[in-house]
């Protein structure tokens, strides 16, 4: 599908109507993101001089940091291999939906996790649409994805999308108050999040069951909404127009990285989720820049051991934001897995990186056309064991399809959830 700038409007109204309207030029569309606002020298000023795990938000015996200096942006303390060494996290994408959340996107987190039994979930971004049309309903619309988590006592959080702001132009609620909100659940481990461009920046550490010692890390990054309309007077046809991360961002994964390596006295691998797709994604599928043909696919397909399916064009920002070398340069990361493009599900080796999609999990969003509109609805699982070299030990994915859930194209809108007796 389209990935100039118009093709998230495009893919949306195929799945989702007036329920996730495009909120790009609308009150929220930047926000949080002024153009460039916490890039460059700021972001050297800045440096790690964040929460730990965030003032709002702090559980006891969480996170770590007293909100400014050394280890900033970490959360400790909240997760740890057991000890047989094996641990799994399962990641949900786009469950994107309104305070009536299709009932079989909560039926599909359900089936999952009572199948997988994961320590810890991510929700990568798009966690809401822009339905809610009130605060009561945002809150509603959360309620009703993080529920499955809570209500099994696994430790959750989660990432924003491009989505989940789209409705605070008219609510006034947005993704710092969905943080402070969020943070009254008693198994969410999301922090105020290091002080860079965007909402919950955050690495969170998984001690080793042979001690405490860091033995991996989640980092959990926000790839924004949209681009601005121009910069230096320069706007963005032609060229894809949703975020990118920043070079505060970068840094600060690069700087943190660096923190937890000193600390540990080896580097820490890890995995990192964000909503968006870095430009890598987009080459590693063709295995080049500038041509992308069948034949250029095929030799990508063994040179970088690509599975599973390509069913639009990848939908980064019009800039490469560095990630991908940061991460080539520090040596830490196994992969780096995103969501925002629905129907993609492929992951591949990208020069020793993983690079992966995995479909979306809600079933308001717009997914394959035609008959086979909710046939990629699932999520992704990732298998960690302490007692293997490199720690990950790989991934795969998990459908609706194979858990008996109905995937007829109908809009099946359930009735919102009740809140935990603790959340407000």
């Amino acid at each position: 599908m389209a990935d100039n700038g118009t093709g998230d409007r495009n893919r949306d109204a195929i799945g989702r109507g007036s329920g996730a309207a495009d909120a790009r030029r609308g009150p929220a569309a930047w926000n949080r993101r002024g153009m460039l606002k916490a890039a460059g020298a700021s972001a050297l000023g800045a440096g790690m001089a964040v929460t730990g795990a965030g003032e709002a938000v702090a559980k006891p015996g969480g996170g770590n940091g007293n909100g400014q200096g050394k280890g900033a942006g970490v959360v400790r303390g909240e997760l740890e291999f057991p000890q047989y060494g094996r641990f799994t996290i399962v990641q949900f994408n786009d469950t994107q939906d309104s305070h009536r959340t299709d009932r079989r996107t909560i039926e599909l987190q359900e089936a999952v996790l009572d199948d997988v039994q994961p320590d810890f979930v991510v929700i990568n971004g798009d966690v809401i649409d822009g339905g809610p049309s009130s605060v009561h309903e945002v809150k509603q619309a959360i309620n009703n994805v993080v529920l499955p988590m809570e209500e099994r006592g696994i430790p959750w959080a989660l990432t924003f999308g491009n989505h989940d702001e789209d409705s605070t132009g008219e609510t006034g609620f947005d993704e710092q108050d969905m943080i402070r909100f969020i943070g009254q659940y008693r198994h969410n481990l999301n922090a105020r999040g290091a002080d860079v461009t965007g909402t919950s920046n955050q690495v969170i550490t998984i001690a080793s069951g042979q001690g405490k010692k860091d033995a991996f890390a989640v980092w959990l990054l926000d790839s924004g909404r949209y681009a601005p309309d121009e910069i230096a007077g320069q706007g963005f046809e032609g060229y894809p127009d949703w975020d990118w991360l920043r070079f505060d961002q970068v840094e600060w994964y690069a700087q943190t990285s660096r923190e937890l390596e000193k600390r540990r006295g080896a580097a820490v691998p890890g995995l990192v989720f964000q909503h968006i797709a870095l430009h890598e994604h987009r080459a590693m599928w063709f295995a080049s820049i500038d041509s992308r043909s069948d034949a250029d696919h095929e030799r990508a397909k063994k040179k970088h051991s690509i599975v599973g399916e390509r069913n639009e064009d990848e939908c980064p920002g019009p800039f490469n934001s560095g990630m991908f070398n940061a991460m080539l340069h520090r040596g830490d990361i196994r992969g780096l897995y995103v969501g925002h493009d629905h129907i993609n599900s492929y992951t591949g080796s990208y020069y020793g990186i993983e690079l992966g999609y995995s479909p979306a999990t809600g079933f308001a969003p717009y997914g394959l056309e035609g008959a086979d509109r909710n046939r990629l609805r699932g999520a992704r699982v990732f298998t960690l064991d302490e007692r293997e070299e490199g720690i990950y030990t790989g991934t795969e994915l998990k459908f609706a399809r194979d858990y008996g859930i109905d995937m007829s194209g109908a809009a099946q809108p359930g009735e919102p959830a009740d809140f935990p007796k603790y959340v407000k």
